[in-house]
C-alpha cells in the first residue's frame, strides 16, 4: 500500500506537516487546518474515474487489473490509500487533489509537495 494525504493550511498558518500527519491519523482535531468541500472533491473523484469499477463509496479498482484505491475522508483531509497503483494514476489523484489547492504529503519521504516549498 501507499499512502497519500492531503489537507491545506489557513492562510497564514506554517505546521510540522509529519506532526499533522500524525496527528490525523490518530483522528485528532488539528488546529489551523481549512475544512474541504469533501462532496466536491469525492464527486469529482467520481468523474476523474469514471471508467474505474466502483467497489464502494470511497474505493475504486481499475477494471485492467492495475491497482486499486481508497479515500478515507474527514472534514479536514484526505487520506488515499493506494494498492498496486501505478504512477500516473498516483499523478492523476495528486492532479485532482490539486485542482482544491490541497497539496499532497507523502508519509513515505516523507514530504509535503506544496507551493510554500517549491
Amino acid at each position: 500500500m501507499y499512502e497519500l494525504v492531503f489537507w491545506k493550511y489557513q492562510e497564514g498558518i506554517y505546521l510540522n506537516h509529519q506532526l499533522v500527519y500524525e496527528a490525523l491519523m490518530e483522528q485528532q482535531e488539528v488546529a489551523g487546518l481549512e475544512e474541504l468541500p469533501t462532496t466536491v472533491i469525492l464527486n469529482r473523484m467520481n468523474s476523474v474515474f469514471s471508467k474505474w469499477d466502483k467497489v464502494d463509496e470511497n474505493s475504486w479498482k481499475n477494471p485492467n487489473g492495475k491497482g486499486a484505491f481508497q479515500i478515507e475522508i474527514t472534514p479536514k483531509s484526505i487520506q488515499i490509500d493506494c494498492y498496486g497503483t501505478e504512477g500516473k494514476t498516483m499523478n492523476l489523484l495528486v492532479d485532482t487533489m490539486a485542482e482544491f489547492k490541497c497539496p499532497l504529503y507523502d508519509p513515505q519521504v516523507p514530504e509535503r509537495y506544496d507551493e510554500m516549498s517549491e
